[in-house]
C-alpha cells in the first residue's frame, strides 16, 4: 500500500488509444515528471489535458497524449490516481510504462488496483468480484447480473441479513448481562422464531446459486447422437458459421469441439462430440469416451437423431445417455423422407422437447434457439430474488451461515444457556461477513484478486 504502482489499463495489442494507470502516494509527482501539459503550467485535478509524454532521463518526447489527475479519496483506488491516455501502439505503451517505473513506480500485480480499492473502502469484496464478472461477461444475462452486484444489490442483501443476525446476538448479550435485572427479554420461542425466519431468507438466497452460476459461466450443452446424425451440422447452424467439418463419412468428429454462442440472454457453450457407437478404432473409441464424459458434465444435452432412418442399435447409447436429462432432442434431415418421428422417440422414453429441422437450412435456426432458451430457463427456474449468487465462495459462506443458524435454533428451543446460542449466532455473522469482506483473511484476498487481469 505504500508503493506506487503502474500498469496498462487497456488490453494488450494495438489500438487507437491505450491507458496507462498510476496509483499511490507518488502518482502525481511521477506524472508531473513525465507529462508536460501544452497550455498550462500545471495539470489541475479532474481535468483531462493535452500534452507531451517525455523521458525525464533524456528529455526525449515519447508521445503526444492526454493526462488526468484524480486525487484521493474519490478515485478508483481511494489513493491518488493518474492516467495517461496515449496512442495504442504496443511498443509505445511499453515505453511509457518503463519510464514511469524508472521514476519510482513498480508494476502492479494482477487485480492490485481493485484490491487497493477494497482495502481503502471504495468497494466491498462482493463488488470487487463483480468487476471481474463484468469484464468476463459473455451474455446479456451475465452482464445484468454483474452490474446488479457491482451496484451493491448483493452486498445490501447480505448486510441486511447480517444486521438481523447481530440484532439477535444483541438480545442474547442482554440476556447474559442482565439476567438478574427486571427487564423484559424475548422468550426462547420468540428467539427461535426470529432465527427460523432469518434461516428462511438465507436459504432463499442460497437457492439462487444454480441460476447465478449459469448466468455467470454460461450453460454447457453437449451435442450427442449416433454417427452421421448431423451433430456437427447442428453446431454450425447454431454458430452461423462452418466451425466443424461435415462429411457423409461416419466418425469424422474424433475430438470434442467447443464454441460459445448467445441464446437469448444466456451464453451457451456448445460441445460437438464424437458419435456414440461400438467401435474397434482406437482413436474413435477415445473420442466416444470423451463424449460420455462431456455428456455427464453438461448442464443440458442436445440429442441429434437422423429422421431419415429408423431408430436402431446405434441410437440406443444416445437414448440411454439422455434418459432423465434436460435438453432438446432434434430430428434432423427433415428435407428427406421421414422414417422416425417424435412419437417414435416418445415410445423410447425421450421426455425432452423434440424439434424437427434440417441442420443445413439457416431458416431452422430460430426455432431451435427458442427451444434451447426455454430449456435453459427451465434448468434453475425463475430467480426468486433480484440478485443471484454465482460463486462457490458465496454459496459456501451461506451454507455455513445456515448450518450455524440451525444449531442456534435448536439450542434456543432446547433451551440451552444463552452463551451457547450466542456462539452459533456469532458463527453465522462471521460467515455472512466473509461475503462482503467485513471478515476476511489475506489468503482469501489473494485467491480472489489472482483472477483479475493486470491493470484492473
Amino acid at each position: 500500500m505504500e508503493d506506487t504502482i503502474v500498469a496498462p489499463a487497456t488490453a494488450p495489442g494495438t489500438g487507437a488509444v491505450a491507458i496507462v494507470r498510476i496509483s499511490g502516494p507518488q502518482a502525481f509527482g511521477i506524472l508531473d515528471s513525465v507529462f508536460k501539459p501544452l497550455r498550462c503550467a500545471a495539470l489541475p485535478p479532474w481535468t483531462m489535458r493535452l500534452g507531451d509524454v517525455t523521458d525525464p532521463a533524456t528529455g526525449t518526447r515519447i508521445d503526444r497524449a492526454m493526462a488526468m489527475k484524480m486525487p484521493a479519496p474519490k478515485s478508483l483506488t481511494g489513493e491518488d490516481v493518474a492516467e495517461i491516455h496515449c496512442h495504442g501502439g504496443r511498443y509505445l505503451v511499453h515505453r511509457i510504462v518503463a519510464i514511469v517505473a524508472a521514476c519510482g513506480a513498480r508494476m502492479a500485480e494482477a487485480g492490485e488496483f481493485s484490491r487497493r480499492a477494497f482495502l481503502n473502502g471504495r468497494i466491498d469484496l462482493a463488488e470487487a468480484e463483480a468487476v471481474a464478472d463484468l469484464i468476463e461477461a459473455r451474455s446479456e444475462g451475465a452482464l445484468a447480473q454483474a452490474l446488479a452486484q457491482l451496484s451493491g444489490a448483493l452486498s445490501e442483501r447480505v448486510v441486511g441479513l447480517r444486521s438481523q443476525v447481530i440484532a439477535i446476538a444483541a438480545q442474547l448479550e442482554a440476556e447474559i448481562d442482565f439476567s438478574d435485572e427486571d427487564i423484559r427479554l424475548p422468550s426462547r420461542r420468540d428467539l427461535a422464531g426470529a432465527i427460523e425466519r432469518l434461516l428462511g431468507e438465507v436459504t432463499l438466497l442460497h437457492g439462487t446459486f444454480a441460476r447465478g452460476r449459469l448466468m455467470r459461466e454460461g450453460v454447457r450443452a453437449a451435442i450427442i447422437g449416433p454417427p452421421n446424425a448431423g451433430k456437427s451440422s447442428v453446431l454450425n447452424l447454431l454458430l452461423g458459421a462452418d466451425r466443424a467439418i461435415v462429411t457423409p463419412v461416419p466418425g469424422t468428429t474424433r475430438d470434442v469441439i467447443e464454441e460459445a454462442t448467445a441464446v437469448g440472454p444466456h451464453s451457451l457453450v456448445l460441445q460437438d462430440t464424437a458419435g456414440v457407437r461400438d467401435s474397434t478404432d482406437t482413436v474413435e473409441r477415445i473420442g466416444i469416451e470423451r463424449t460420455r464424459a462431456c455428456a455427464a458434465g453438461a448442464d443440458l444435452l442436445i440429442a441429434v437423431f437422423d429422421a431419415s432412418r429408423a431408430l436402431g442399435a446405434e441410437d440406443a447409447e444416445a437414448l440411454r445417455i439422455i434418459d432423465g436429462r434436460a435438453g432438446v432432442a432434434i430430428l434432423n434431415k427433415r428435407d428427406q423422407p421421414a422414417r422416425t418421428d417424435a412419437a417414435a422417440l416418445r415410445t423410447r422414453g425421450v421426455a425432452m422437447p423434440v424439434v424437427s429441422l434440417c441442420a443445413i437450412d439457416p431458416a431452422d435456426a430460430p426455432a431451435l434457439r427458442r427451444e434451447l432458451e426455454r430449456a435453459i430457463d427451465g434448468l434453475a427456474g425463475a430467480a426468486p430474488e433480484a440478485i443471484s449468487i454465482s460463486r462457490e465462495r458465496h454459496r459456501d459462506a451461506l451454507e455455513r451461515t445456515a448450518a450455524a443458524l440451525k444449531q442456534a435454533r435448536a439450542a434456543a428451543i432446547a433451551p440451552m444457556p444463552p452463551e451457547i446460542v450466542a456462539v452459533d449466532i456469532a458463527g453465522a455473522a462471521e460467515a455472512l461477513g466473509q461475503i462482503t469482506g467485513a471478515v476476511t483473511g489475506e489468503d482469501v484476498l489473494d485467491a480472489i484478486f489472482r483472477e483479475f487481469c493486470i491493470g484492473k
